[in-house]
């Protein structure tokens, strides 16, 4: 019997001793493999099931290109800083470092249990001071190129933990209330002095150059939609009673003729001037505010307004337009005001549903546009052209008529890039009594060792506590240093291009060197990038712009870092994502424990597609266990031995290579288990088993249970050799039995025969003697075959009258 708790830890020392592992970089190799996973925060609570699912993935490409004579990068690191760590130093009274490097010690042991194939000397480190200081050099760059700067903003301030939060770290809980999504404290808005970074220079080719991606639609679209350009005109409408105008945006002015009322944001000018008089207006937007904004965006939800008493003029006829504040206008697009045109929209839809406002349609189909006066055509304005010329002929009348402009909106807002923390990069940033802006040059600008990182109470970061760090002389001029430090997504911006950068010493190659340069060329971009979905907005959004500032600059040779994305499904416990709130986690390591880091490794993988989120059933842990046990007894039992004449175990060895080639190639690598299992059993009805069929299937059995498949090698088929330095093998089709096919013949979509054909068949040769068949000539006698549907090898459907 097969003692995974023995064989694991022999592996595991064996690799370890051997640098098996070791990243080699083959100068003269030009098939280059970087296979990325998004690096984890290594909490206090260690890996659980959901982790190796990406891992497990990106371990079998990785030794399966390597067996296939790729060069490959495949390394993992940490990304250390952030609030979790400094919340747990300060109710323990210890420093963050302290915590963090345990938790990092306890992620990476496990990553080693489970057989991964990184090299850890490649490992980077978020908190290490030779990583960030290339952090805060990028930083620099920005700063001097002008996508840096100091502005008056208002921020998420949670009181509580004493900083500012970012959007996706505030909460809204049942109440209504904005809240810390650590601790669950309340948030307000606050104004504050804070570092931005001008991402909104960068929305153009952030949309546009998706397209040099290989990514899924899906995700392209979700970047895109939160960039949120949009090509249109302002148009400025005359208020009732009123000498100012209002500004609208729209992209479809072609629907000019249905607005039936004018939505505007709660933080808009008129909403601003009407509620210090209006008690009821002041409680529906502090209802509202408290929702964050793409929360009350989505178009499943109830829409809500309040009528602010007050009519806008449409500019062509005349008709007074009802101005409702609304929760779903953005503030931060257009101008905070839309045309409600509720025929067309569907926001907008629900909205004059809610309200009992008009429904005018104006448009007839998709293709063609008949602006009109809601009651009849209008054949002097626009008359049966396409949308896109529709468009453009009213954008000319706005133009003429001198109350509107052409304008590019964006829903992206400025990156807010500071923290009122302790544990995250500084910035290395001096201000000299006049509030001047002085660089320091000299990097890294670290961390001072210190216990006292308490909130400093005022709403600065707690290094403001320190004024040893703070106050700093010059030259005999005194400074004073930015003490905000920067936000965890800073570290994983540029991370990727860290690996390639460490060198055996720790230390890294300088980001804007030469030698970098030509590294850069050799392995960017990452090839294949594996990881969880709620990074598909910000982390791959801020990491797109920092490599595509650095490509400007000539610091990296291509535009885009990642070339492919696979977003990897949740594993479910009980219907619902794991976490320990709800008590239904699973441990890895209690399942490596038991029943060995290969069943793991397995089982997450053969439980469906990569990209879905899928069920943890015990069961199949179980059943994968059993089957790993199956393939050891196989190779104990069985005789093993040279130039084995079975024709059809041959035929089934050879179909099995081909087949398991493909599903790897495909990314379907639970179909890639399931293959291997049907080998298996072939294998079980043989008297006798050829040996380098047999080393074969070790070979790729070690991609995906390397443990088994290393002491199988080792004990069994006496090789002395690591299975990761293997050639993958080559099969060979002329050994692979053709058998018959079955090829079922419908007449109008009903099965009325089955054709028994050799392999090879075309389909006019499918068609000849499909229309032989007795049953199918009784079916066509006296009719004509109108249409011939067939699927290669699978089916022919004769259409007929």
């Amino acid at each position: 019997m097969y003692n995974h708790n023995l064989n694991d830890k022999k592996w595991i020392e064996y690799w370890k001793s051997n640098k098996t592992y070791k990243f080699v970089d083959e100068k003269n190799n030009n098939k280059k493999m970087y296979i990325l996973d998004m690096f984890p925060y290594p909490s206090g609570s260690g890996l659980h099931v959901g982790h190796p699912k990406g891992y497990t993935f990106t371990d079998v490409i990785s030794r399966y290109k390597k067996m296939n004579g790729y060069n490959i990068l495949h390394p993992m690191g940490w990304d250390a800083f952030g609030l979790p760590a400094e919340q747990y130093a300060l109710e323990n009274k210890k420093h963050p470092s302290e915590f963090t490097n345990k938790n990092i010690e306890k992620f990476k042991n496990q990553l080693i249990s489970l057989g991964y194939c990184y090299d850890f000397e490649k490992e980077v480190n978020t908190t290490d001071p030779q990583f960030y200081r290339w952090t805060q050099w990028i930083f620099v760059q920005l700063y001097k190129k002008g996508l840096a700067e100091i502005k008056d903003i208002d921020v998420n301030w949670c009181e509580a933990l004493g900083t500012v939060l970012a959007d996706e770290e505030v909460l809204t809980d049942s109440k209504g209330n904005k809240v810390s999504e650590r601790g669950k404290h309340p948030v307000i808005k606050k104004p504050m002095k804070q570092w931005v970074l001008k991402i909104t220079k960068y929305a153009d080719k952030l949309i546009d150059e998706l397209e040099l991606t290989d990514w899924p639609i899906g995700l392209k679209n979700i970047q895109t939609n939160w960039i949120g350009r949009s090509f249109g005109i302002n148009i400025n409408l005359k208020i009732e009673n009123d000498n100012r105008d209002i500004k609208v945006f729209t992209s479809r002015s072609d629907t000019i003729f249905g607005v039936t009322f004018i939505g505007v944001s709660i933080d808009h000018y008129l909403v601003k001037d009407l509620i210090k008089s209006d008690n009821n207006l002041k409680n529906f937007i502090d209802k509202i505010a408290s929702i964050k904004e793409y929360e009350r965006n989505k178009i499943e939800n109830e829409k809500n307004g309040y009528f602010l008493n007050k009519y806008a003029i449409h500019p062509f006829t005349n008709k007074k337009i009802p101005i409702y504040v609304t929760d779903y206008v953005l503030s931060n697009y257009g101008n905070g005001a839309i045309m409600g045109v509720p025929a067309h929209d569907e926001r907008d839809f629900l909205f004059a549903k809610k309200y009992k406002l008009p429904i005018i349609k104006v448009i007839e189909n998709e293709n063609e546009c008949y602006c009109g006066d809601g009651k009849h055509i209008n054949s002097d304005f626009i008359n049966g052209l396409n949308i896109a010329m529709a468009i453009e002929q009213v954008n000319e009348k706005i133009i003429a008529a001198k109350i509107g402009n052409k304008q590019v909106n964006y829903k992206l807002k400025d990156w807010l890039f500071s923290r009122q923390r302790y544990w995250g990069e500084p910035f290395p940033v001096l201000f000299d009594d006049n509030g001047n802006i002085i660089i320091e040059e000299n990097l890294p600008l670290t961390l001072p060792n210190t216990n006292n990182i308490s909130p400093s109470g005022d709403g600065q970061s707690p290094l403001a506590n320190l004024s040893s760090w703070v106050n700093v002389e010059i030259g005999g001029k005194k400074y004073k240093r930015e003490t905000n430090t920067m936000p965890q997504w800073a570290g994983s911006c540029w991370y990727f291009l860290g690996y390639i950068l460490k060198k055996d010493d720790g230390t890294y190659i300088p980001l804007n060197s030469s030698e970098a340069f030509e590294l850069f060329k050799k392995w960017m971009p990452v090839d294949l990038y594996v990881g969880g979905q709620e990074h598909a907005v910000l982390h791959l959004l801020y990491s797109r712009f920092w490599y595509k500032f650095l490509y400007d600059i000539e610091i990296v040779p291509n535009k885009e870092p990642f070339q492919k994305i696979i977003n990897q499904g949740m594993i479910l416990r009980n219907g619902e994502k794991m976490s320990k709130s709800k008590g239904n986690v699973v441990n890895p390591d209690d399942i490596v424990k038991d029943y060995g880091a290969d069943t793991l490794r397995l089982y997450e993988l053969f439980m469906g597609p990569i990209s879905a989120s899928l069920e943890w059933m015990d069961d199949g842990v179980f059943g994968i266990y059993k089957w790993v046990q199956r393939v050891y007894r196989l190779f104990e039992t069985k005789e093993i031995i040279e130039n084995v004449n079975n024709v059809e175990l041959t035929s089934k060895y050879n179909e099995f290579l081909k087949n398991v080639t493909q599903k790897i190639e495909d990314y379907d690598l639970n179909l890639a288990i399931s293959e291997m299992m049907i080998f298996i059993n072939e294998c079980y009805k043989a008297d006798k088993l050829d040996i380098n069929q047999m080393h074969n299937f070790i070979k790729v059995l070690s991609c995906f249970a390397p443990f088994v498949a290393e002491e199988i090698n080792f004990s069994f088929l006496k090789n002395k050799e690591s299975l990761f330095f293997s050639s993958w093998p080559k099969y060979d089709e002329t050994k692979i039995i053709k058998k018959d096919l079955n090829i079922p013949i419908q007449i109008n979509g009903k099965i009325r025969d089955i054709l028994i054909s050799p392999n090879n068949i075309t389909e006019d040769q499918v068609y000849q003697l499909a229309v032989k068949l007795p049953k199918i000539a009784q079916h066509l006698e006296g009719k004509t075959i109108v249409k011939k549907i067939y699927v290669k090898d699978k089916i022919l459907n004769l259409i007929v009258k």
